[in-house]
């Protein structure tokens, strides 16, 4: 697994055209310890891991598990199901759960 975690950075890294020193730096660790993570034996911390995430903008899910689905393509999906009017009325419920909770904390 920490193979595979370590080619995908590696292709992150080389597709974003940066050296593996610039990356580093970004992510806030060594250029060596990159080299040591994109060979697959170490990996990144989950504190680094959520830095990769919001400087790519990918998912941990693509970086750890090779899966490339993204929160706005998965719940475009699930609500396509649904009428206009049945969203807006869970988006209605919502709102008011989320003021009940506040309400009470």
């Amino acid at each position: 697994m920490k193979k595979e975690i370590g080619a995908r950075i590696k292709s992150i890294r080389e597709n974003m055209h940066l050296s593996k020193n610039k990356f580093a730096k970004l992510l806030g660790i060594s250029g060596q310890y990159l080299g040591v993570i994109e060979s697959g034996k170490s990996c990144l911390s989950i504190e680094k891991i959520k830095i990769l995430c919001d400087l790519t903008n990918l998912s941990a899910d693509y970086i750890l598990f090779g899966k490339n689905i993204t929160i706005k393509q998965e719940t475009s999906k699930m609500l396509s199901k649904f009428t206009d009017d049945q969203i807006e009325k869970g988006c209605d419920t919502l709102k008011k759960l989320a003021y009940f909770i506040k309400s009470i904390e």
